[in-house]
């Protein structure tokens, strides 16, 4: 079972949450960023911009600002919530890599 059905809904539930949130609307305003996500066998690709998710697709993007890596199983732990994101991170259950700035605007879509 491939995690392309769970990001979505995480997709999904992010555009509600900027349909509902003004401040996290404002907040990505004008940002265009993209994502790469590498879960091992598996690699997916979106782009944000102007605070909704386009292009979300099967494989990498070239030149993204955002690399997001881990395993299905850490992935769909965060998603359920059994696995806090500072102690994953901290714990090398996922690595990220991007400027700084740019590993922010990640935050803000979960």
């Amino acid at each position: 079972m491939t995690m392309e059905n769970a990001i979505q809904e995480m997709i999904d539930k992010f555009h509600r949450k900027v349909e509902k949130d003004e401040n996290v609307r404002k907040k990505l305003e004008g940002v265009v960023k993209t994502v790469n996500i590498e879960l091992g066998t598996e690699s997916y690709s979106l782009r944000l911009d102007n605070a909704h998710i386009y292009d979300f697709k099967e494989g990498r993007t070239d030149n993204a600002d955002i690399l997001f890596a881990s395993t299905p199983e850490n992935l769909n732990a965060l998603i359920e919530g059994t696995l806090r994101p500072m102690k994953a991170y901290l714990t090398r259950k996922f690595t990220v890599k991007g400027k700084l700035e740019d590993l922010m605007y990640l935050k803000s879509l979960f």
